[in-house]
């Protein structure tokens, strides 16, 4: 069998749902050896069983990515075990569902920007010089809403926007030392991200205000994601609409505004 990630070892952060989730198991399915971080140990040691069920090698390591210390005992715990970082996924995100001026708390934007932004930040920053020695990978996990406006999730949106502009920065540095940078930006995903999007005064939704039924799974996002790594592609978008929308917004602005508009009161 000709596994694409064999003897690869891929760190991914927020690994306890979602995105992460479905990617810890696709990358140990093509022959890597996985380190799955998130602040939910519980949902990591039923990930882990997975695993190993599977014949897996996993290692679990928990961190939160927006402490710039537990960013620094999560690379060096990586290594520490594998001897070797190939792959950084930095997938760990907060998200958000209101209107800007029906914020209540601005707590939420630093606690959206020291996850997605910040954490990711972190991460790579202590991740490099390992990077550096297997000429490996960095994956930053944005999001569409970084390639464009999106109503209701202006601090998301801010903080995609962000990773979209160091990662790029970064790839133009770090490229000719032979490590590569893959940009994705997935639309909606069906995810445990949206039961957790915080509300104007701070709080989680609790329950998700997406159609599920109509939006990419997880699962299908991962193989997309597994892809782009394999073929080292410099950006993934995960959907029609915002393939499209990233043409648009240059010629017809406006109409990416309402694209995006009816896309989150149709939620999906």
């Amino acid at each position: 069998m000709n596994l694409k990630l064999k003897d690869k070892v891929v760190l991914i952060t927020g690994a306890s749902e979602g995105i992460g989730r479905a990617m810890a198991k696709v990358c140990s399915r093509e022959g890597a050896q996985v380190v799955i971080s998130a602040r939910n140990e519980a949902r990591l040691l039923e990930l882990a069983e997975e695993i190993k069920k599977d014949k897996g090698a996993v290692k679990i390591i928990k961190a939160d990515v927006s402490q710039q210390n537990e960013c620094l005992n999560l690379i060096e715990g990586t290594v520490s075990h594998f001897g070797k970082l190939d792959i950084l996924i930095n997938n760990a995100g907060r998200t958000m569902w209101c209107r800007f001026d029906e914020i209540q708390d601005l707590g939420i934007a630093n606690e959206i920007m020291e996850t997605n932004f910040y954490g990711s930040l972190y991460c790579t920053y202590y991740a490099l010089p390992y990077l550096y020695k297997t000429g490996g990978h960095i994956v930053a996990i944005s999001s569409v809403a970084g390639l464009t406006g999106v109503p209701c999730r202006t601090i998301y949106s801010a903080s995609k926007h962000a990773m979209v502009g160091f990662f790029d920065s970064l790839r133009v540095e770090i490229e000719p030392k032979g490590v590569h940078v893959t940009i994705v930006a997935p639309d909606f995903v069906k995810s445990e991200i949206h039961k957790r999007a915080l509300k104007g005064d701070g709080s989680s939704l609790g329950q998700t205000p997406m159609v599920e039924s109509k939006i990419m799974t997880a699962e299908e996002c991962a193989e997309l994601i597994l892809n782009a790594i394999v073929k080292k592609q410099r950006l993934l978008i995960t959907s029609t609409r915002g393939k499209v929308g990233r043409w648009l917004k240059l010629i017809c602005p406006s109409l990416v505004d309402k694209i995006a508009r009816k896309a989150i009161e149709q939620k999906y």
